[in-house]
């Protein structure tokens, strides 16, 4: 099963901290946040990702294509004959990661990033989705296993932060009958990402453009259509927004103190 994972937008609320990078490369410690969500997957044994770049793709690409050589030791052969040999050393955090990295448009919204990546996770019964921008200790296993036995089309990890994010409304359990995006303050679940999506998903992704956000019209019709369940999460979860969720999340690192670390 693939992640998919939402990295194109240009982190204007965050821009105090960095404006060369996008979000998603903000660093938590010595690597941006986008790794750290990337090794709760891989912790998981989920380690096939596709990134939804927008902007400064450049940055994030750059990123993993240099990876092997700034976390390996490296024998350089120089002159005309030259070569770079990686020297084996303790063994990498990513191994084993397949990457896809996809220009999905500078100015594109969530919806249509997400349609532009089908042909990557066509051929899967289900993917996952989340955002590039917030970490978690949710247990990813038992999300998955909770998507495949209800049989709707999408899963939404609901959490309980500040009322500033979007609600969601639930009835019966888990159930999510509608999709209040941003109230001020309500109090009730939020939609934390960390998505679960059946493959027919991309039906509620046909009309519509670039401007298109998954967030509005396409999560409103599929809990109109009652085919969105939550998977509860009390435990950890936050985003890096602000420069002070920037100073939190690092100090819960550096502290030896951070959730998410598998």
């Amino acid at each position: 099963m693939k992640v998919v994972i939402l990295c194109g937008g240009m982190g204007t609320r965050i821009r105090d901290v960095s404006r060369e990078v996008p979000k998603p490369m903000i660093p938590i410690g010595t690597n941006p946040i986008l790794w750290h969500i990337m090794q709760s997957y891989s912790h998981a044994g989920y380690k096939e990702f596709v990134l939804c770049l927008g902007y400064r793709s450049d940055v994030v690409k750059e990123f993993f294509l240099n990876y092997t050589t700034n976390t390996r030791d490296v024998t350089l052969r120089l002159g005309r004959n030259s070569a770079v040999e990686i020297v084996e050393s303790d063994q990498c955090e990513a191994e084993g990661w397949s990457v896809t990295l996809s220009e999905t448009g500078l100015h594109t919204m969530t919806g249509g990033r997400i349609r532009h990546i089908e042909r990557y996770v066509a051929s899967d019964e289900y993917f996952m989705l989340t955002y590039g921008d917030g970490v978690s200790d949710v247990d990813i296993g038992a999300l998955v296993k909770f998507h495949k036995s209800h049989g709707k089309l999408l899963t939404v990890t609901g959490v309980r932060p500040p009322g500033r994010f979007g609600e969601l409304s639930v009835v019966n359990g888990t159930e999510v009958v509608a999709f209040n995006e941003k109230p001020q303050m309500s109090g009730g679940l939020i939609s934390g990402g960390y998505f679960v999506c059946s493959r027919d998903v991309f039906r509620y992704l046909r009309d519509g453009d670039e401007s298109l956000v998954f967030e509005n019209a396409p999560l409103s019709r599929l809990a109109a259509d009652g085919e969105v369940r939550v998977f509860e999460h009390s435990g950890f979860w936050h985003p890096m927004d602000t420069y002070r969720d920037y100073v939190y999340l690092n100090e819960l690192w550096e502290k030896g103190r951070a959730p998410w670390k598998p």
